[in-house]
């Protein structure tokens, strides 16, 4: 899914996950009653959508991502391209 890409129906993928709103809408920082109104059509901010799509479409743990796992990674790719590369590509395997 493209960054920052418009989430059409939040309510759709909340239901196919079965969650309630304080659920779903709780991982990503975000009230009951605010997910209840984007569920209802007013437009998602970038950050809300891109929490949305990191935390309940790619289901990434927000929890367990550190800052220095994401300096780690970018040396990797900016050091060892083709390393990086063979190590995403076995990432999406499983």
């Amino acid at each position: 899914m493209k960054l920052f890409k418009k989430i059409p129906n939040p309510r759709e993928i909340r239901q196919k996950l079965g969650l309630n709103q304080q659920e779903f809408w709780g991982k990503v920082g975000v009230t009951q009653s605010g997910g209840s109104r984007y569920e209802s059509g007013r437009e998602m901010p970038k950050a809300v959508r891109e929490l949305v799509r990191l935390v309940h479409i790619d289901r990434i743990d927000l929890t367990k991502i550190k800052r220095d796992d994401l300096i780690i990674a970018a040396m990797l790719k900016a050091q060892h391209p083709d390393l990086y590369k063979n190590l995403k590509k076995s990432a999406k395997l499983k």
